[in-house]
C-alpha cells in the first residue's frame, strides 16, 4: 500500500479541523474522487472562510457556539458514525439491494397496478429536474406550466368521473377516502355520526378510515349496504356511505337506487373508483355519487412498493368550497390575459387553523402531472383502447380457466376476478404454489378463492403463463384453450358508458412523441425551478435534489413492486427501510421510527395519534388538550383537530420567543386533560430558543407529551436533536431536510420518530409483514407510505455520511447568517438571538413600507423580474418574508440573491421619497413579462424604462428567466371559478 498527497488549496489554520468544507485532507491514491459532500454543499473552503470572516469569526466552531445554545448541544459522534459512500459506491450498493428484490409479475390488484410509463413521460417529467425541482405554485406568474398541467389533471378526473369539479390530487386512495368520510360528516346538518362502509371497499382503505374516524367521533359500520340501510338506527344517524366501484373482488354493481335513498336520508355517497374502468363503465357522477375518488397511478405512475401516487378527488358543485386539497382555477393577469392560479385558498388549513377539517398541505403534483400527461399522450381513443384490451384479456382468462372447472364469483367485471378454485383444485394454496413456481403473485382471498387483476402491462405471453398457473393446479386441465377475443362485454349494458369524455383540445392533439415532447418542454419553460436559480423559501428547504440519489428510483427492481408482495420478494427494500429508520433515529436521538406517513402533515397527525394512544393505554383517554404557540406551522392546529384534540393557543413574546409564563399557566390550568404540546424548533421565527427544554419540562410536569415539529431539522443535525431538546415525538420532512424533490407541490414524506415509551403505538397496517402493534391502525394506504422515494433520502444520508450531514447543517446556518448580515443594513431583521445570530433562516419585516402603499407581495413579484422565486411570504408574520438559503447554494448565488434584494430596496426607496408614484412603479407593476416589455411606445405609460424593468442588474443580460404573465388577479379567479381546460368553443372565442 502507498499513498500520495495531492495539491490542496491553502486555508487558514484556524479554520482547519474535521469539517470537510474547511479542511484539506491528504487524499489516498485509492480514495474516491466522486465524494458527495463536495457535490452537495455549495460553498467551498475558501467561500466558507470568507463568510466566516465577514461575520467576524476565525473558526466554524466559534460561529456555531453563538448560534446554537450550548445547553442543547450534543456530541456529533452518533451521527458521525454513519459512514459515507461516494456516488459510485452508492450506485454499487443500490444495485446489490435491487438484486435482493425479486418482483414477480403481479396480479394482486387491490388498487395497485403495473403501470406502463411512456418513456417520453419517464425521461422528460419524472427524471427531469425542470419538473421535479420547482416549488408549490403559490407564485403563479412563474409557475404557469405546472398550473396548466394540473388543470389538465383536474379536467381529466372530472371528465372521466362526470363530476362537476376535481382538485389537483391528494396523497393516496385511502387517505382521500378518509377526507371524503370527514366531508360527509361535517356536511351533515344534524352532525350524524354513522358512516356506512360496503364490504367491497379495499381493506387498506378501511384501515385508514378507522384511524381517521376516531378523531372525529365517527361510527364506522361495515355491512352490506342494502341490508344496513334497512336498519332504522342506521337510517336515522347516517352521514354517508362508502362504496367501491368496481369493488375489491371485481364486482360491478348498480348503485343508482341506493344513492337516491342515501340522499333522501340526508347522507352523501362517497365512491372509490378506477379511472381506466370509467372509460367504458358508467361514471359515478351519472348515477348519483357526491364524492368520487381513487388512485390515478394506473395512468403511467410506477407501483413503487406503494407510492408515491396521486389520489384523485372530485365532488359535486355544492361541495366545491368544502373540498380538501389544492384547486387550480383559471383567472386573468393585470393586462387581462388568461392565466392559472391556486384558487379558493381560504379553504386551506394554514388559514383556517383549528377550524380546518383537513390538514392537507402536500399534494402529489409530480405524480398528478405524470397521470395528466398520460391522458394527454393517449387521448380519449387511446385510453379506451387500453381499457378494452384489459377487459378483453380478463374475459379470455376467465373463459380459459372455466374450461378447467374453475368458477368466477363475479360474472360482471372490468379487470378483476375472484375465482372459486374448489371445483377445479384442492385448495387455493395449490393455485398459489403454482403461481409462486411461475413467478406470479395472485391475491389471497381465503382458502377457497383467489383474486386476479389484469392491467395494461399484461402481454399475450403473460396471459398464457397466467392461464398455465391455473392449469397446473387443476385436477383436470386437458380442455382446449381459446385465446380469441370475446364478442360482448362482461359489463351489464345498463352500466356501460355512453357519454363522451376528454373532448378538450389538449387531449386530442399531442399523440406523437414529437408533439408530446414539445408540449412537455413548452410547459416546463414557463416555470422557475432549481435548474434556474436558488429558491430561498423559509421553512421549505429547497436544497439540491441530487441526480445520484434519484437514479435507483426508476430501476424496475424498485419501481415495479406491489406494496403487498410477499416479504421474500422485497428483501432489498426492507434493508433500505431498516437502514433509513436506524439513521433517522440516530439523527433525532429517538428510539423508533415509522416511515408510513406520506406527507409532513400526515406525520404530524400520526405523531399526535401516537400520543393519544399512549394516554389511552394508561387509562387517561380524557387527555385531549393540545397547546400550540401562535408561531406554529399552519398545519399544526389542523392536525391536532383531526386527532381529536382541542387546541389552546400559547402566546409568543415580542422578541419571537415562546411565552414560558403563559405556557406554564395554561399547562397548569389544563393539567388534568393536557395531552400534548406542539412546538417547532428552531422556531418558525428563525432562531434557536434557549427555553425549549424548560418548555418541555413544563409539559411533562403536567402530564403531557411534547410533539416537536421537525420541519426545521436541517439546522440541527449533529449539533442538537429533538430528544435532547425535550421532545417525545417528532416528524421529519424528507422532502425538506433529506432532499426528496418538492416536485412542484409534492410528493412529500413525513416519517415520525418516537421515544421508547411511545414505540408500541406507532402506526400499523393490515399488510405489514411484521405487525406487532394493534393499538393504532394505518395512516396511509401502503405499509411504508410512499416507499419508492425513501430511496432518495436513504441515498442522501449514505452519501453524505455523518460528517457530511453535520457539515450541511453548519453551512445552512452559515449561509443564513451571512445573508442576514448582508441584508440587515437594508431591511429590518425581525428576530435574532442575544449574539445577533439567526438559525438556518431569517425573517425580514417589510411593515415600514405599508404607509407608502407597498406590501410583501410587491417585493415578491419584483423579485421574479430578477429571476428568483420569492421567499416565503406573509408567514409566519403577515408583513414578513422568511428566507432560507440552505447549504446547497454557493457564495456566488447567495450574493446574487442579496444584490437583487438590495436593488429592490433601492427601488422601494424611490417610492418612499416620491421619485416614483405609489400606484405606478416598478414594484406595483411587477412582474414584467415579455408581453409587457413589448408594449408599443404609445402603450408604455410607466415612469421607468423597459431596460430598468427587465434588466435592473447587469448579470440579467446573460441569464434571464421571464415570467410568462403579469400579476394575477386573485379576486377575479375566485369570483369566476373555472377549474378545467378550455373547450374548443372557448378557445375559438378567445
Amino acid at each position: 500500500m502507498f499513498s500520495v498527497r495531492c495539491g490542496v488549496r491553502q486555508i487558514p489554520k484556524s479554520l482547519a479541523g474535521r469539517h470537510a468544507f474547511a479542511t484539506a485532507k491528504p487524499q489516498s491514491l485509492f480514495s474516491p474522487l466522486d465524494t458527495f459532500s463536495a457535490r452537495h454543499i455549495g460553498p467551498d473552503a475558501r467561500e466558507a472562510a470568507s463568510m466566516l470572516a465577514a461575520l467576524g469569526y476565525d473558526s466554524m466552531d466559534k460561529f456555531i457556539g453563538e448560534v446554537v445554545p450550548p445547553k442543547i448541544r450534543v456530541s456529533g459522534a452518533v451521527v458521525d458514525s454513519i459512514s459515507a459512500l461516494s456516488e459510485s459506491e452508492l450506485y454499487t450498493r443500490a444495485m446489490e439491494l435491487a438484486a435482493q428484490n425479486k418482483p414477480f409479475k403481479s396480479y394482486i390488484g387491490m388498487g395497485y397496478h403495473c403501470a406502463v410509463v411512456p418513456p417520453v413521460i419517464l425521461r422528460n417529467i419524472m427524471e427531469n429536474p425542470e419538473w421535479y425541482t420547482p416549488y408549490t405554485p403559490y407564485q403563479p406568474e412563474i409557475a404557469q406550466g405546472r398550473l396548466e398541467s394540473l388543470v389538465n389533471y383536474q379536467t381529466m378526473v372530472s371528465s372521466l368521473t362526470s363530476m362537476d369539479i376535481a382538485n389537483a390530487s391528494l396523497l393516496d386512495e385511502a387517505t382521500a377516502a378518509a377526507e371524503g368520510m370527514v366531508m360527509a360528516f361535517v356536511s351533515s346538518a344534524q352532525k350524524k355520526k354513522t358512516f356506512l362502509v360496503d364490504p367491497g371497499v379495499l381493506p387498506q382503505t378501511l384501515a385508514v378510515l378507522r384511524t381517521r374516524a376516531k378523531g372525529f367521533g365517527i361510527q364506522i359500520v361495515v355491512r352490506d349496504v342494502n341490508t344496513a340501510l334497512s336498519d332504522p338506527f342506521v337510517q336515522s344517524d347516517i352521514c354517508g356511505v362508502m362504496l367501491q366501484y368496481p369493488d375489491v373482488d371485481g364486482h360491478i354493481k348498480d348503485f343508482g337506487d341506493l344513492a337516491q335513498f342515501v340522499h333522501s336520508l340526508g347522507g352523501l355517497v362517497v365512491c372509490a373508483t378506477d379511472l381506466l374502468a370509467l372509460t367504458i363503465l358508467k361514471p359515478p357522477g351519472e348515477w348519483g355519487a357526491d364524492i368520487v375518488l381513487g388512485n390515478s397511478a394506473r395512468f403511467g405512475v410506477p407501483a413503487g412498493y406503494g407510492g408515491p401516487h396521486g389520489a384523485f378527488f372530485a365532488v359535486t358543485e355544492k361541495l366545491k368550497r368544502k373540498m380538501p386539497g389544492r384547486l387550480i382555477g383559471r383567472s386573468r393577469d393585470a393586462t387581462g390575459r388568461p392565466a392559472y392560479r391556486l384558487a379558493l385558498q381560504t379553504r386551506e388549513q394554514h388559514i383556517r387553523r383549528e377550524k380546518a377539517t383537513s390538514n392537507i398541505c402536500t399534494s402529489q403534483a409530480l405524480l398528478a402531472n405524470m397521470a395528466a400527461m398520460y391522458a394527454v399522450y393517449h387521448g380519449p381513443a387511446g385510453l379506451k383502447q387500453i381499457a378494452d384490451k384489459v377487459h378483453a384479456f380478463t374475459q379470455v382468462f376467465l373463459k380459459s380457466v372455466e374450461a378447467f372447472g374453475y368458477q368466477a364469483l363475479n360474472k360482471a367485471f372490468f379487470d378483476t376476478l375472484t375465482i372459486d378454485v374448489a371445483s377445479a383444485a384442492d385448495t387455493a394454496d395449490a393455485v398459489h404454489e403454482a403461481s409462486t413456481a411461475a413467478g406470479v403473485n395472485l391475491r389471497r382471498v381465503n382458502g377457497r378463492c383467489v383474486g386476479v387483476t389484469l392491467d395494461e402491462s399484461v402481454t399475450p405471453t403473460d396471459l398464457v403463463a397466467l392461464i398455465d398457473v391455473f392449469a397446473s393446479a387443476a385436477k383436470n386441465a386437458h380442455a382446449p384453450i381459446s385465446l380469441t377475443a370475446p364478442e360482448s362485454s362482461a359489463i351489464p349494458s345498463s352500466l356501460q358508458r355512453t357519454s363522451g369524455f376528454l373532448a378538450h383540445p389538449v387531449f386530442n392533439k399531442h399523440h406523437s412523441e414529437t408533439e408530446m415532447l414539445r408540449y412537455i418542454h413548452h410547459l416546463a419553460s414557463k416555470d422557475i425551478g432549481l435548474v434556474h436559480s436558488m429558491i430561498p423559501l423559509g421553512s421549505c428547504t429547497m436544497k439540491l435534489n441530487s441526480t445520484s440519489s434519484m437514479i435507483p428510483l426508476t430501476w424496475p427492481q424498485f419501481s415495479q413492486v406491489h406494496p403487498f408482495a410477499p416479504y421474500d420478494q422485497v428483501k432489498g427494500y426492507h434493508v433500505v427501510i431498516k437502514e433509513l429508520e436506524e439513521d433517522l433515529c440516530k439523527i433525532t436521538g429517538f428510539h423508533s421510527a415509522s416511515l408510513q406517513p406520506n406527507s409532513g402533515a400526515a406525520g404530524e397527525y400520526a405523531g399526535l395519534c401516537v400520543i393519544r394512544a399512549y394516554h389511552e393505554s394508561r387509562g387517561e383517554g380524557n387527555r385531549d388538550i393540545c397547546l400550540i404557540p401562535l408561531s406554529a406551522h399552519g398545519t399544526n392546529p389542523a392536525s391536532a383537530v383531526m386527532a381529536g384534540l382541542k387546541v389552546v393557543s400559547v402566546k409568543v413574546l415580542a422578541d419571537g420567543n415562546l411565552d414560558l409564563e403563559d405556557l406554564k399557566a395554561k399547562a397548569k390550568q389544563h393539567k388534568d386533560n393536557l395531552a400534548a404540546f406542539m412546538i417547532t424548533y428552531p422556531s418558525t421565527f428563525g432562531v434557536f430558543e434557549h427555553g425549549v427544554q424548560d418548555a418541555c419540562k413544563i409539559i411533562h410536569d403536567n402530564g403531557g407529551q411534547v410533539y416537536l415539529d421537525g420541519a426545521n431539522l436541517n439546522a440541527q443535525i449533529g449539533l442538537t436533536h429533538p430528544a435532547t431538546c425535550g421532545g417525545d415525538v417528532c416528524h421529519l420532512n424528507l422532502h425538506k431536510t433529506f432532499a426528496i424533490p418538492h416536485g412542484g407541490g409534492g410528493p412529500g414524506v413525513g416519517p415520525i420518530c418516537v421515544a421508547e415509551h411511545l414505540a408500541p403505538f406507532l402506526p400499523s397496517h393490515p399488510y405489514m409483514h411484521d405487525v406487532g402493534n394493534k393499538a393504532m391502525n394505518a395512516v396511509s394506504a401502503a405499509p411504508f407510505g410512499s416507499a419508492s422515494i425513501l430511496l432518495i433520502s436513504w441515498a442522501y444520508i449514505k452519501m453524505l455520511g455523518g460528517e457530511g450531514l453535520i457539515n450541511s447543517s453548519k453551512l445552512a446556518l452559515l449561509n443564513a447568517n451571512y445573508m442576514a448580515s448582508r441584508l440587515s443594513g437594508h431591511y429590518t431583521l425581525r428576530y435574532k438571538n442575544e449574539n445577533g445570530r439567526v438559525a438556518h433562516e431569517l425573517l425580514i419585516d417589510l411593515a415600514e413600507f405599508d404607509k407608502y402603499g407597498l406590501k410583501v407581495t410587491d417585493f415578491a413579484k419584483r423579485l421574479q423580474d430578477y429571476g428568483f422565486h420569492p421567499p416565503t411570504c406573509s408567514w409566519p408574520i403577515s408583513t414578513c418574508m422568511l428566507i432560507e438559503p440552505t447549504e446547497s447554494e454557493s457564495l456566488e448565488e447567495i450574493d446574487r440573491f442579496c444584490e437583487a434584494m438590495i436593488q429592490i430596496r433601492t427601488e422601494a426607496e424611490d417610492i418612499v421619497t416620491g421619485k416614483q408614484p405609489k400606484d405606478n412603479n416598478l414594484l406595483k407593476n411587477a412582474p414584467h413579462p415579455p408581453s409587457v416589455i413589448a408594449l408599443s411606445e404609445e402603450e408604455w405609460n410607466r415612469p421607468y424604462s423597459r431596460q430598468t424593468a427587465a434588466y435592473p442588474l447587469s448579470w440579467l443580460q446573460e441569464k434571464k428567466f421571464w415570467p410568462t404573465v403579469s400579476r394575477l388577479d386573485d379576486a377575479y379567479g375566485d369570483l369566476n371559478l373555472v377549474c378545467d381546460c378550455p373547450t374548443v368553443e372557448e378557445l375559438a372565442s378567445s
